[in-house]
């Protein structure tokens, strides 16, 4: 098992990354209907929700979801609005005391990346700043063997991919964005089963 590891650790270790500008991994959708004393305050509250909402989905596989929980709760609404890069509302509907709408919200990766170290809360989140990269998530059953196969995918592609983390059998990689339609066909035809899940690949294969 020691071997099986180092074996492991020294194949990742290998795979380089080219330098290749990226929207943001932080961003989703909500649907809010909220009800208060008028309908500015229960936009106000809506959109804080929507804001706690989306950024706890779309950050809950980079951080531990515990610590990110914690914060959330403690964080300022306007604090939470200054990450904000871009929202948009879609289906809206309000009377005198409610609100109710479609609320899109994109995250600043830097300025949630900040937010993140000032609490002290570890995270995996690609640096996708000066990449044009997207998350996948690969699960093995067989690591090493099935790693071994993944990179020669990769590589007679010609994709280069950088791994983020390590836990158990599943590793976290980035890889270019243009690269995704080649490697999910080469994926399928190796075998190998994969699913989009909120803009993150998931790959695995059956023993």
């Amino acid at each position: 098992m020691l071997n099986a590891r180092k074996t492991l650790s020294t194949l990742l270790l290998s795979i380089v990354v080219s330098p290749v500008c990226a929207e943001s991994l932080l961003q989703g959708d909500a649907t809010v209907n909220i009800t208060s004393d008028t309908a500015v305050n229960a936009k106000n509250i809506a959109f804080d929700e929507a804001r706690r909402q989306i950024l706890s989905d779309s950050l809950q596989q980079y951080v531990d979801t515990d610590a990110l929980k914690e914060i959330l709760k403690t964080t300022k609404a306007s604090d939470l609005a200054t990450m904000v890069a871009s929202s948009s509302i879609g289906d809206e509907m309000t009377s005198n005391t409610t609100y109710s709408a479609k609320i899109s919200i994109t995250f600043a990766d830097s300025a949630v990346r900040n937010w993140l170290a000032s609490n002290n809360i570890q995270h995996w989140l690609p640096d996708t700043t000066q990449q044009n990269l997207f998350p996948v998530v690969v699960e093995l059953s067989d690591k090493v063997p099935q790693w071994i196969e993944l990179s020669d995918i990769a590589r007679a592609e010609k994709i280069k991919f950088q791994p983020q983390k390590i836990s158990g059998n599943i590793i976290n990689i980035v890889m270019p964005l243009e690269s995704r339609g080649a490697f999910t066909i080469a994926l399928r035809e190796r075998g190998w089963k994969y699913a989009d899940q909120d803009g993150v690949l998931r790959i695995w294969k059956k023993q």
